[in-house]
């Protein structure tokens, strides 16, 4: 009989070519389909929540599949970890109806930008963070931040190569915390467009470093035209948090 599992993951995406199956590299959905093969003997395709770019890091991404092997959610977190390197991690295994659709049943997700904002790099954090020592101005951009709240049409801060249908997006949050030297940005909505979330972030800091005043941010909103937005923050300090159903 088919079941049908959910996985929850976690990854430090340095070393892909991001979460989905590449021609040209390697990809976390790659070494984790080879896992399963491996401990079911049967090619298994997992069906993740959505994407991740090159680079960037999750805590919980979800992606289930279906199987007919009699293994518990239990063995298969044990199996599954024992056939993947250490930067790629099963945190969770939960047998779902199989009407579940890990990424048509999202809900909510959420998005933590981390920057560390110091006059000194970090040897331990240089892969999960960008690294910014010019001083910032978090109350500006703060008020920046407001104006992403909403519904809005986010050709602005859309990659140039993006396929998404529509660019309009509700953003339901948008916080700023700091603290010993990180700032941390969160992003919460049900879905977000290519190297959305990066050129938010990018903006944000070119109004951290009053290169532009947070007002401007409306103004680039209504524009549509990603060339007068900031550029495209790294990488590696994007980090897909968790997804709600």
């Amino acid at each position: 009989m088919k079941k049908k599992y959910l996985l929850i993951i976690e990854y430090e995406g340095t070393a892909y070519h991001g979460w989905q199956m590449q021609k040209n590299g390697i990809s976390v959905q790659e070494l984790v389909e080879k896992a399963l093969m491996k401990i079911t003997k049967t090619k298994t395709t997992i069906l993740s929540s959505g994407r991740t770019d090159a680079g960037v890091h999750a805590e919980g991404m979800p992606a289930h599949f279906v199987t007919e092997s009699k293994m518990k959610p239990l063995e298969f977190l044990y199996a599954l970890n024992s056939n993947l390197p250490l930067d790629i991690t099963i945190k969770e295994v939960e047998r779902v109806p199989m009407s579940f659709n890990a990424r048509g049943s999202v809900k909510k997700k959420l998005y933590r930008y981390t920057i560390l904002n110091r006059d000194h790099p970090s040897a331990l954090n240089y892969r999960c963070s960008w690294f910014i020592p010019h001083k910032l101005d978090i109350a500006a951009m703060k008020r920046a931040a407001n104006y992403f709240v909403g519904k809005h049409d986010f050709t602005s801060f859309r990659a140039g190569n993006c396929n998404a249908k529509t660019p309009v997006r509700i953003l339901d949050r948008v916080e700023i915390f700091k603290q010993d030297g990180f700032l941390q940005i969160e992003f919460e909505g049900k879905g977000f467009l290519k190297h959305m979330v990066r050129n938010l972030v990018g903006t944000l800091v070119f109004v951290g470093r009053k290169k532009m005043p947070a007002r401007q941010v409306k103004v680039i909103l209504e524009a549509r035209n990603r060339r007068i937005a900031g550029p495209t923050a790294p990488a590696q300090g994007l980090c897909l948090v968790k997804v709600c159903y």
